[in-house]
């Protein structure tokens, strides 16, 4: 035997410590329990630990971006209620120069603020409200009134401002169209809205006062809404309608008076549902329907009296609906129609009230109307 083989033998009657054995890589070392199962729990513990405190953080960054809108916005609408305190004193000042100021701080803040944009409106058309002589810029000698051609221009700068606001270039956030525009019992003695577009919203002249000067509503549209000159007075000023459109909802001149001066409808277009002129009095100066279209589902001239001046209508077109003219009075108004056209509008006088001095039509007409013409049947002609 060798030395090796005996070194052998003997070691293998050594007794020996019992094999260890190596636990599997994917068994665990205390229980049953397999690794990855310990490791994945371990993972979603700190995910959601991780979730946990995420949340809570964006809980905290959402109330805090809360609060500081909030805060934001408080900011924004104390500044705002401040400006408009600014500019409602600078209205209210006994310098022109200050309320000239005002009234262009107001409109800037109508533009800036759309929730009480109404609210600022109706401040500028309140200051043309307020008590103001008739014809005081034209004929007032300066030493009598030295703040009268500034008075005049501070509202003259008002009307100019709601005209600018109303054209049809006027970038949308800062339109006023749409707005209520309150100028009842307001005088006016000049003032330029021309080409204004009234969309929407209350519009009302309302016992206005046109006294002098020129008002011009020169190609201006009122398309939807009201429109409101109820009992307006048109005394001695020229009001220019000339090419306007009245094109949706109403267009009121029920109770107006037309004295003197001059109102010009020349090429208006009517096309709004009603168009009143009831109970108006055509007293003197002029009024010109010339080329005007009526295509208004009505026209009424209900109880309307003619008694002096010159009410003209040649070269109107009535293309349709009805221009009613019951209970009217022609009693000594220069009222013409020559060259009109009746296309399929139908011109009423049926039931007038007087007919002492009628209409002038072209020659014939009064013997053998157009069928769209209907006139009196029952009132005796007048003499010649």
């Amino acid at each position: 035997m060798t030395m090796l083989t005996s070194l052998l033998a003997h070691l293998s009657t050594v007794p020996g410590q019992p094999p260890s054995v190596t636990p599997a890589s994917n068994q665990s070392t205390s229980s049953g329990t397999p690794l990855w199962a310990t490791l994945l729990v371990g993972l979603a513990g700190a995910l959601l630990a991780s979730a946990g405190a995420f949340a809570g953080a964006w809980r905290s960054s959402r109330a805090l971006r809360q609060n500081t809108e909030r805060t934001l916005e408080h900011e924004r609408t104390r500044l705002l209620n401040e400006r408009f305190s600014t500019a409602a004193e600078l209205l209210g000042h006994s310098e022109a120069a200050c309320r000239l100021a005002g009234v262009h701080a107001m409109a800037g803040l109508a533009d800036d603020w759309t929730e009480r944009r109404q609210t600022c409106i109706d401040v500028l058309c309140a200051y043309l409200r307020m008590p103001y002589p008739r014809g005081l810029a034209e004929d007032t000698p300066d030493d009598e009134d030295p703040n009268g051609q500034a008075n005049r221009e501070v509202r003259l700068t008002v009307i100019r401002t709601i005209r600018d606001h109303l054209l049809p270039a006027t970038p949308p956030e800062t339109s006023w169209s749409g707005y209520d525009l309150d100028l009842t019992g307001a005088v006016f003695d000049g003032g330029d809205f021309s080409s204004a577009r009234f969309s929407g919203g209350k519009v009302r002249f309302t016992g206005a006062t046109f006294s002098g000067g020129l008002v011009s509503f020169y190609r201006a549209t009122f398309s939807s809404g009201s429109v409101g000159f109820y009992g307006a007075t048109f005394s001695g000023s020229e009001v220019l309608f000339r090419g306007a459109t009245f094109s949706g909802g109403s267009v009121n001149f029920r109770g107006a008076t037309f004295s003197g001066g001059s109102v010009n409808f020349r090429g208006a277009t009517f096309s709004s549902d009603v168009v009143n002129f009831d109970r108006a009095a055509f007293s003197g100066g002029e009024v010109g329907f010339y080329g005007a279209t009526l295509s208004s589902g009505k026209v009424s001239f209900y109880g309307a009296k003619f008694s002096s001046g010159t009410v003209n209508f040649d070269r109107a077109k009535f293309s349709s609906g009805t221009v009613n003219f019951d209970r009217a009075k022609f009693s000594g108004a220069t009222v013409t129609f020559h060259a009109a056209q009746f296309d399929g509008g139908v011109v009423d006088m049926r039931d007038v009230a007087t007919w002492s001095r009628p209409p002038s039509f072209d020659d014939g007409v009064l013997t053998a109307p157009p069928a769209e013409l209907l006139l009196p049947g029952a009132l005796p002609k007048p003499k010649p």
